[in-house]
């Protein structure tokens, strides 16, 4: 085909002359269409629409509340500090195990060896929490796993890190690796156990978002989290996490202590189809940090909702497509579109979408064309990829040259 050149300008007359000596009917191109507005929410949703108050005070060099569906942080203090993980290292510890565990590499039957080398350092000797697992002596991987997880173990820890990857630095690499995959962009970590390293650190938004890994990707392994004891041999343990005992919809994460760190917590809890994760970092005590988390959930759950506004199935828009088989395209998002936002401002959400004037055949499917914005009080708070549901496969010749003259013809 050779293309019309867009700097051909005629006079009126000729114009219209040669659209009658084509002879051609104009083919109907559909126009882009506003995205569909999210269904509207229950009344009794829409009644509380109060402002919200601020986060109440925690006491911590650092924390955050954080949106399980979204990522979205609610409220922060010091979100990107450094801080020492302690003990809430193992929850990254459980991920890799659980990782591991889905690729074959090892197996929940496996028989781990608790070596002296791991009793040494994290066994009943020591400062830290232990779990009590005989030195030289062997248990079914998934036991020294809760046993890690519930009760805290140190030296769990390592005989679990040097089974799965032969050494303790060997494990700290794959840790390493890991936390990248997840975003943990300023994370880095030494050991599977947590006790004081300088160059072993996380932020509150790492920690979090690695919180938020795990119950997404290995619910099973997440739901050790919520056992309240574990008994090794002739020692029965508490899990450390006071909220278990204090509000039934928590059902995690990991504390973490030592003197560099503070008392530290990362907890999580689901009402509803509604799940929030906070992190408190630096707290003073057992209860502090405990009474501080909760505080922080009770507040997120009451001033925040999570909604689904758009699924992967579901035409957000339609677009007009020149040069095409089929003259529209139907768009949509590659991933389900959930906002969190404050409770009672459902019914103001304003969706948005921005695409190319003239979107142009062949478009394959998933191809991205534009992008959805959800607007809130003037505010972009949710923006995804506006993607194609469907192919569209070239026109004809005849079609597209007819396409072509129509392109030129609207762009004078």
């Amino acid at each position: 085909m050779i293309p019309l050149r867009p700097s051909l300008r005629f006079p009126s007359s000729v114009r219209i002359a040669m659209i009658a000596a084509l002879g051609v009917v104009a083919i109907g191109l559909a126009t882009a269409q506003t995205p569909t507005a999210p269904a509207a929410a229950p009344a009794e949703a829409l009644s509380d629409n109060l402002p919200i108050p601020p986060a109440p005070s925690v006491t911590g060099t650092a924390w955050l509340l954080m949106d399980y569906a979204t990522g979205q942080v609610l409220a922060s203090e010091n979100p990107d500090q450094r801080v020492e993980p302690a003990s809430i290292t193992k929850v990254l510890t459980s991920y890799v195990i659980a990782a591991e565990m889905k690729a074959g590499k090892v197996k929940a039957d496996d028989q781990v060896l608790m070596t002296e080398n791991a009793w040494r350092k994290g066994g009943a000797g020591t400062d830290g929490s232990y779990s009590g697992f005989p030195v030289n002596q062997t248990a079914p991987l998934l036991e020294m796993e809760k046993g890690m997880v519930v009760q805290s173990g140190n030296d769990a820890a390592i005989a679990l890190a040097e089974h799965v990857a032969g050494s303790e630095d060997a494990f700290a690499a794959l840790m390493n690796a890991y936390a990248k995959r997840i975003g943990m962009n300023n994370s880095n970590f030494v050991n599977s156990h947590g006790l004081s390293d300088p160059d072993h650190y996380s932020t509150p938004r790492d920690l979090a978002l690695l919180g938020r890994a795990m119950v997404r990707d290995f619910p099973e392994e997440y739901g050790y989290n919520a056992i309240k004891e574990f008994t090794v041999g002739p020692i029965t343990q508490r899990n450390r996490n006071l909220l278990l005992w204090r509000d039934s919809s928590v059902d995690g994460i990991k504390t973490g202590h030592h003197s560099g760190a503070g008392y530290c917590l990362m907890a999580s809890a689901k009402r509803g189809d509604q799940r929030l994760v906070s992190v408190v970092m630096g707290s003073t005590s057992e209860n502090q940090r405990a009474v501080d988390s909760l505080a922080l959930l009770n507040w997120g759950f009451r001033f925040y909702e999570t909604h689904a506004l758009y699924g992967t199935d579901e035409a957000i828009a339609t677009q007009q497509v020149w040069k095409g088989k089929v003259n529209e395209v139907k768009l949509g998002v590659a991933e389900p579109l959930l906002v969190s936002m404050p409770r009672g401002k459902y019914a103001q959400l304003k969706p948005s979408m921005d695409v190319p004037k003239s979107l142009v055949a062949p478009i394959e499917q998933g191809q991205a064309v534009g992008t959805v914005k959800v607007m809130l009080d003037g505010e972009v708070i949710a923006e995804r990829p506006l993607v194609a549901l469907e192919a569209v496969e070239q026109a004809g010749f005849f079609k597209r040259l007819w396409h072509e003259f129509l392109m030129w013809w609207k762009s004078d």
